[in-house]
């Protein structure tokens, strides 16, 4: 795999996606389905989708390519494989709210190790490098020219005063009942991916989910948290999470910055 040209590609997709979303986002109106599994979409979700797929087919035809929106995707087996979620966080969207995200990531041997996170509404942008490590780069974006980028890193936390992410959309007594294993200063609310950068970043220090996830929703936020030193474990036995399981689906799981003395679940 070319690193290079794959985040090039990858972010150069992302922007547009997110220019594509946008416009929908904007426009007075915009129609909302129902999936068979009582998930909502949008054309946003859909447009997006197709921007994506066909510029990564285009540029890797021989890469397999898993994306939420195109179900006879969810029966890929490879070790190395792209996966996208064009517009993670619909229902952040459709209340327009802001906090959702285009998702697009490599996995190579079940792990997740380039990755581009784009929340267009709130103008912020991670990805990885050519290197695999994470930055974050400043706007205004333009698809074609990378602007000014920074390299982030993990937070070293305080586990006398833990500062928490949680989702906005899917908070639950489960939830709470483990932050209540430690010691917290604050905590913040965010939707989608931006959970992960937030702990990429050093805003956050720990994400615990327990609740279901699959794989296109975690995978690049995954990805730019590795390459900012911080790690994703499942919440049972704190092994590796890892990618390309049957149908894509995530068991529990916790990300957090190293320094983090993780609770027993």
């Amino acid at each position: 795999m070319n690193y290079s040209q794959l985040v090039q590609v990858m972010r150069r997709l992302a922007l547009e996606a997110g220019d594509k979303i946008m416009e929908i986002y904007n426009s007075d109106d915009f129609e909302v389905k129902v999936k068979s599994d009582s998930s909502p979409v949008t054309e946003a979700d859909e447009a997006a989708d197709a921007l994506i797929s066909a510029g990564l087919r285009a540029a890797f035809p021989d890469v397999a390519l898993v994306t939420e929106e195109q179900a006879d995707s969810h029966d890929t087996e490879a070790m190395t494989f792209l996966i996208v979620d064009p517009l993670d966080g619909t229902k952040e969207f459709i209340n327009r709210r802001g906090d959702f995200t285009v998702n697009i990531a490599l996995v190579e041997d079940g792990v997740p190790t380039r990755g581009v996170v784009y929340a267009p509404a709130r103008g912020r942008m991670f990805y990885t490098d050519a290197t695999g490590q994470a930055v974050e780069e400043a706007g205004p974006f333009t698809p074609e020219t990378p602007g000014e980028t920074k390299p982030i890193h993990v937070s070293e936390p305080n586990n006398d005063a833990l500062m928490v992410v949680a989702s906005k959309s899917h908070r639950d007594q489960a939830t709470d009942d483990y932050i209540g294993k430690y010691a917290v200063k604050d905590m913040k609310s965010a939707g989608s991916s931006l959970k992960f950068c937030l702990i990429a970043t050093g805003e956050a220090d720990i994400y615990p989910r327990v609740g279901r996830t699959m794989e296109w929703d975690t995978a690049a936020g995954h990805a730019v948290l590795h390459g900012a030193g911080g790690h994703v474990v499942r919440f049972d036995d704190h092994s590796a999470l890892a990618y390309g399981k049957p149908g894509f689906a995530n068991p529990f799981f916790i990300a957090y910055a190293p320094g983090v003395e993780l609770k027993d679940a």
